[in-house]
């Protein structure tokens, strides 16, 4: 097997990942002096500021994924390839995966970051991760499943072991996966299921610090614990999880929380690809670039993204690990790799445009760089800004009318227990996931 790339005298740019980055760098080199090839584990782009709303039933998941092939239709100098790459070789200038090996010019790597379990065996075996769409839809499936088992159950303690749901981290995805848990609590389930007594339903969120949204103003925090508490999540924070083995949650204060359901959203670290320099790798699995966004001491490669760490006198420890650095980070190089002579390049300068937050209906917190406001006016802003950065006329359209179906009639209509399953004779590895 191999890549079947054709040999041209254009230089090749290899970008593994599809993500923010690397979408972003391949849609503003398509019409470049480059041969451009893009390598994911999947033919689709994933808008994952959006997982929660598949995980919650609020959005089906065709709304959030683009077919990488639809976006680079007739652009001939653009190719698209499906597998994992397993190692680089930096000398020979080659990527090997399970289709064979690759040479390229230049190798940028946008590979992200995996949920970081902290080295827990316990909490990655039991915990339940969002970096996908397809743990969102297991998530999904999780809750739905053990609800229905819930209204068979009658023993109180097995029972809440089935209910109660915990969310550890108090980041963004942590807060708005609490608050739609929480309008989920009190708009949906007592419809769906009136024979439950939906009082008895805890929604926890666990944060480690002493606030919620650590990357935000302060004003920011305290009014997303404010919505919080005032939908009914209880939120405790300095609460350190220890372990979970399934059905128990542990934290450093001695509490012991029992849920069958516990939504890890703690942190992240930088996926990996053997074959780079180890002392380019810092923590977190980040790799360390110059300002340029080259990996030290190989300016053919640069990283982008949450994998790129780059230390500047306003981000000592590296750029926030968010949509946007990633975006800004693939317009310059691409702006850069545009210009013929790399003594023309310029440093990277990250724009902080500002952070987000959406706790539930009419509830969100926005932070720019000289003002923050909160409440209504936030949450329409943020509905806003999501729903422009969705890629595609149809994705828009379906997610807006998702939202304002939601919006008037209190109910998400996508409630349904799909269990994907592979014919008999396949394997689930043959699989693309």
């Amino acid at each position: 097997m191999s890549f079947h790339i054709p040999e041209t005298d254009r230089p090749r740019i290899v970008i593994l990942g599809a993500g923010f980055a690397g979408l972003a760098l391949a849609t503003r080199l398509q019409k470049s002096r480059f041969q451009v090839v893009l390598i994911d584990k999947n033919n689709y782009h994933q808008f994952q500021p959006l997982f929660y709303q598949v995980a919650m039933a609020g959005l089906e998941p065709s709304s959030i994924v683009f077919p990488l092939r639809k976006i680079f239709q007739k652009k001939e100098q653009v190719y698209i390839r499906v597998t994992e790459v397993q190692r680089v070789d930096l000398e020979r200038r080659e990527i090997h995966s399970s289709i064979g090996a690759l040479h390229y010019d230049y190798l940028v790597l946008a590979i992200g970051a995996k949920t970081n379990f902290f080295g827990n065996e316990n909490i990655a075996r039991h915990a339940i991760p969002m970096k996908s769409v397809a743990e969102a839809l297991f998530l999904r499936n999780a809750v739905l499943v053990d609800y229905e088992k819930a209204l068979i159950t009658p023993d109180y303690e097995e029972r809440q072991g089935l209910i109660d749901i915990v969310v550890v981290g108090g980041g963004p995805t942590g807060v708005e996966l609490s608050g739609s848990l929480a309008e989920l609590k009190k708009y949906i389930l007592p419809k769906d299921y009136p024979e439950l007594n939906t009082d008895e339903i805890d929604i926890y969120l666990l944060e480690g610090g002493p606030a919620l949204l650590p990357g935000m103003s302060d004003k920011a925090s305290t009014a997303a614990l404010r919505y919080l508490q005032e939908l009914g999540v209880k939120v405790k924070l300095n609460a350190l999880v220890n372990d979970y083995d399934g059905e128990h949650v542990s934290t450093n204060n001695g509490d012991r929380i029992h849920s069958k359901k516990v939504i890890w959203a703690a942190g992240i670290t930088g996926n990996t690809v053997a074959g780079l320099p180890s002392d380019a790798i810092v923590r977190g699995n980040r790799i360390r670039v110059n300002d340029l966004l080259q990996v030290e001491g190989h300016p053919e490669v640069f990283a982008l993204g949450d994998i790129a760490y780059l230390e500047t006198k306003d981000y000592p420890k590296g750029h926030p690990q968010v949509a946007q650095t990633a975006i800004q980070m693939a317009r310059h190089l691409a702006r850069n790799l545009h210009l013929d002579k790399p003594d023309e390049w310029r440093p990277f300068r990250y724009k902080d445009l500002g952070s987000m937050a959406t706790v539930g209906r009419n509830r969100a917190v926005v932070d720019l760089p000289k003002w923050s406001f909160q409440g209504f006016f936030a949450w329409a802003a943020w509905l806003l800004v999501h729903l422009f950065q969705i890629l595609g006329v149809r994705n828009k359209m379906v997610i807006f009318v998702n939202w304002v179906w939601n919006y008037l009639t209190y109910d998400q209509s996508l409630r349904l227990l799909i269990k994907p399953k592979a014919p008999r004779g396949r394997l689930e590895s043959e699989l693309i996931e």
